[in-house]
């Protein structure tokens, strides 16, 4: 009886060949994404740095670490400037437009989205050429609007301003989200009984939960930092937002470097946290309501 030992298998030439440390062509080396990055990331947190460093040590000092800490800044801004009734308004600016906007553009973006009418596509084209035109552009029309509104010095004026200029993407966002909502589901409902608008909350709305946190926070987060509106609507200072008080931080011939910080740190909170919640809703809400037009 005779034993046959199994072939060992032959390996490819190139297995063979000693590694010379070429990367295969195509391939992008560690440093060449590293490199970029971190640039990237210095130059952008540099900024933030030197806020927080001028926000929480004390007046006069040269130091390079916010060491001691004080928060004296903070309590200037916060009572001597009136900042808490800047914040306020931007507060209730904000709420009331990622409101508004989201109950338009959610009716909105269900019509466009679920009937077919003449001139869809049209109006689909007007909302996306809108986008091209500069807020700049339409201070003295909305001026003189507001002026015949009676809305002049009021934060309705800026409510309505943001909501109009926010509604075309949020708009072309969830109804190219509620597209991506088989139909059927609906038509289940409407056959257990269920009308159109009962369908509507039952079903479809449950579902809009990214399309409407992403659609929401771009537009408190753009009520919130919007400068220009601010100033040319408001000019009683008990109705300024955060960022027209920051403006008025600014001294002739002075500048508090310290309480300008500290003001800066205050109004990047709110946006900070907005997006620390909402960041896992976002990207799904974004790229669901680019998939189709």
């Amino acid at each position: 009886m005779t034993l046959q030992t199994a072939e060992r298998p032959r390996l490819a030439p190139s297995a063979l060949a000693p590694r010379t440390g070429r990367r295969e062509k195509g391939k992008v080396g560690r440093w060449e994404i590293w490199v970029p990055l971190g640039l990237y990331l210095l130059f952008t947190l540099v900024p933030f740095y030197w806020m927080l460093v001028f926000a929480f040590r004390p007046r006069g000092s040269t130091s390079l670490l916010p060491w001691p800490i004080t928060f004296d800044n903070f309590a200037t801004v916060w009572n001597d400037l009136s900042f808490a009734v800047f914040f306020k308004n931007s507060l209730m600016v904000g709420v009331a437009s990622l409101v508004m906007t989201t109950v338009v553009a959610l009716a909105g973006g269900y019509a466009l989205a679920r009937y077919e009418f003449r001139g869809r596509k049209l109006f689909m084209v007007g909302m996306l050429c809108t986008q091209f035109i500069p807020g700049a552009m339409m201070l003295i029309p909305l001026f003189e609007i507001f002026r015949v509104l009676g809305l002049v010095n009021s934060l309705w004026s800026l409510v309505i301003a943001e909501t109009v200029f926010q509604l075309p993407l949020s708009l072309i966002l969830i109804s190219g989200f509620i597209r991506n909502v088989p139909v059927e589901l609906e038509q289940a409902a409407w056959v257990d009984g269920c009308g159109r608008l009962r369908g509507f909350f039952a079903v479809v709305l449950p579902l809009l939960r990214p399309a409407l946190v992403a659609v929401g926070s771009f537009a408190f987060i753009h009520s919130w930092n919007n400068f220009l509106f601010a100033l040319m609507f408001v000019s009683e200072q008990e109705k300024f937002t955060v960022p027209v008080g920051l403006a008025y931080t600014l001294g002739e011939f002075s500048v508090d470097f310290g309480a300008l910080a500290a003001g800066g740190v205050v109004a990047a909170v709110p946006v900070v946290l907005v997006f620390a919640v909402i960041q896992r809703y976002l990207v799904q809400g974004m790229s669901a309501g680019a998939v189709k037009g």
